[in-house]
């Protein structure tokens, strides 16, 4: 088995490639208006009535890795709680992810001490998009 990618539902694409492009530092491979007969519309129950779109990002190493659909404004209900699924991504760089964030004004949780199952410790801090999904970023500085 392999695992392709994760995908988040969001209400506008341009500003979700704002974290994932710009911010974390995915590239964009490709983007589409999706088909009337999607499988996206059955697995993600949306109304069919909604013309969606689908964006592929990559990093250099890991290809296809992530999915954004757009529903477009007003179409997607506010997230419920708890969060029920999160992406994790190890960055480079936590100060300057962090400050690209606050610029462009992306919710992000306090950070938190991370020590790993195997004893490494970093750093690690939520990031929460427009539509309520969550990414945790960390990068581990003690091995």
């Amino acid at each position: 088995m392999r695992f392709q990618r994760a995908n988040f539902l969001v209400s506008d694409l341009d500003r979700a490639l704002i974290l994932y492009r710009d911010i974390l530092g995915m590239r964009l491979d490709h983007v589409e208006e999706s088909e009337d007969d999607s499988y996206s519309y059955d697995v993600f129950e949306i109304d069919k009535k909604i013309q969606i779109k689908f964006a592929l990002l990559s990093y250099s190493n890991q290809p296809r890795i992530m999915a954004l659909t757009e529903l477009g404004k007003n179409n997607l209900e506010k997230m419920s709680f708890p969060r029920r699924s999160a992406i994790v991504i190890e960055v480079a760089d936590v100060d300057d992810v962090l400050a690209q964030c606050k610029e462009n004004n992306f919710k992000t949780y306090k950070e938190e001490h991370l020590v790993t199952h195997d004893g490494r410790e970093g750093r690690e801090i939520g990031i929460v998009d427009d539509d309520g999904n969550l990414t945790v970023i960390y990068k581990i500085e003690k091995a």
